[in-house]
């Protein structure tokens, strides 16, 4: 386990050797004996936590708290309003593609409306179960091996998302939020309309949110490797800085400068090395960039 250290605070962090056998799910393990007022910071993935420990994390948002095990949907910590915290905290967190969430959850990333559930609301005694054999494990690797078992299971037995809007969500990501939302309907076939609707039900946000998360997202983790904001701006598709400001203001509460210096954000060169690499879903059909399905649909 690493020891990641910034200003007073310690934490241990450890990743799995291997990656997930499902597509799309990347994880760390925390280990955190006083968590302090942790700013959490919109990301664009579903985010799962799974705790064991002796002690709880708490989150701290508009609804109220959320203890113990928990769900939130992408982008969740908009405004910068939700803080964690908690004292002797050990847990796995999961992100999970939202091309995947749904069958892995067994609900549509919209139905958790941009908030935080409960992993024993959604799951009844399989959370219970897991966080038992979270905790009766004697190492990190059997965590993990326990963790990425369940997410297999469940995906296996999960519905897919149409094609199309995975396809969607993969350009939107692999552009770093560049991609315009009018040439992706029309790069699947789709009316706007249409893109919009299913990509809203399906992923929980709609397109031009996605679109705004991970540009976002992108340019956070540059501001905080230390590059000016004059150049991620530039770089990263904004019109000039003034609208970088405003779109870190909007997700985090906080000024860009500000912003780079928080620990969640700080820690995930250590936590997700591979930050952005891991495996996408398979996508069924024929939807590559600049190719439109044939008439009639998908090919079979």
């Amino acid at each position: 386990m690493r020891t990641f250290v910034r200003g007073a605070a310690m934490w241990g962090v450890e990743c799995p050797q291997q990656p997930s056998r499902v597509a799309g799910v990347t994880m760390a393990g925390f280990s955190v004996r006083d968590l302090d007022a942790l700013r959490m910071v919109p990301h664009p993935a579903v985010t799962l936590l799974l705790e064991f420990g002796a002690g709880l994390p708490v989150l701290d948002c508009a609804a109220g708290q959320q203890r113990g095990s928990m769900v939130a949907g992408p982008g969740f910590g908009s405004g910068g309003a939700v803080r964690a915290w908690g004292e002797n905290v050990e847990c796995v967190q999961v992100r999970l593609s939202p091309v995947i969430a749904r069958a892995v959850l067994g609900v549509a990333p919209a139905d958790l409306d941009g908030a935080v559930m409960s992993l024993g609301d959604l799951w009844g005694r399989e959370a219970s179960r897991i966080r038992e054999q979270l905790g009766d494990a004697s190492s990190w690797p059997e965590r993990f091996a326990l963790t990425d078992e369940l997410l297999a299971r469940r995906h296996e037995a999960g519905p897919p998302v149409d094609p199309e809007v995975a396809w969607a969500w993969h350009r939107i990501t692999d552009s770093r939020g560049l991609a315009r939302v009018e040439e992706l309907a029309a790069e699947v076939g789709w009316s706007r309309k249409r893109l919009w609707s299913r990509f809203r039900s399906q992923l929980g946000l709609p397109p031009k949110r996605a679109v705004k998360l991970t540009r976002f997202d992108h340019a956070a983790h540059r501001l905080v490797a230390g590059e000016g904001a004059a150049r991620v701006a530039a770089d990263a598709g904004y019109a000039d800085q003034s609208h970088l400001h405003r779109d870190v203001m909007a997700f985090t509460g906080a000024t860009p400068g500000t912003m780079a210096r928080e620990l969640f954000l700080a820690v995930d060169d250590i936590a997700w090395p591979n930050r952005g690499a891991a495996a996408k879903p398979p996508v069924s059909g024929d939807l590559r960039f600049g190719r439109r399905p044939e008439a009639g649909g998908l090919p079979l």
